[in-house]
């Protein structure tokens, strides 16, 4: 079973920055696929950023050139640095991760999520 375990996040001003940060554990997997998404009150939940095994990102438009997302395939960790906040960032923030998984005989895929990180930014 893979797990997903975020840490970061947090109250911030408006043009500050923070960083995410999401450890993906488990006995057998392996990770293609590395995300950011992220719920507004009221809203639907959106990708923020994708990042794959070799290294290429992609982006919501609203966050390109301020947020910055990479991975540490050796810790099994991506990252999410985050800058210029805005008001319109405040959202709970989720790491996904998507590869496959075995428990000994056959290998699956997996789609996990992490529990999910408050980010708040204030005026």
């Amino acid at each position: 079973q893979v797990q997903l375990v975020e840490s970061g996040g947090g109250l911030v001003q408006a043009g500050g920055s923070l960083i995410l940060s999401c450890v993906v554990s488990g006995r057998h997997f392996s990770i293609n696929t590395m995300a950011y998404y992220r719920q507004a009150p009221g809203k639907q939940r959106e990708l923020v950023a994708t990042i794959i095994s070799g290294g290429s990102a992609d982006y919501a438009d609203s966050v390109k050139g301020r947020f910055t997302i990479s991975r540490d395939n050796a810790k099994n960790t991506v990252y999410l640095q985050m800058n210029s906040l805005q008001l319109e960032d405040t959202a709970i923030y989720y790491c996904n991760a998507k590869g496959q998984a075995t428990t000994g005989i056959l290998w699956s895929n997996y789609n996990a999520w992490g529990q999910g990180t408050q980010v708040t930014v204030s005026s």
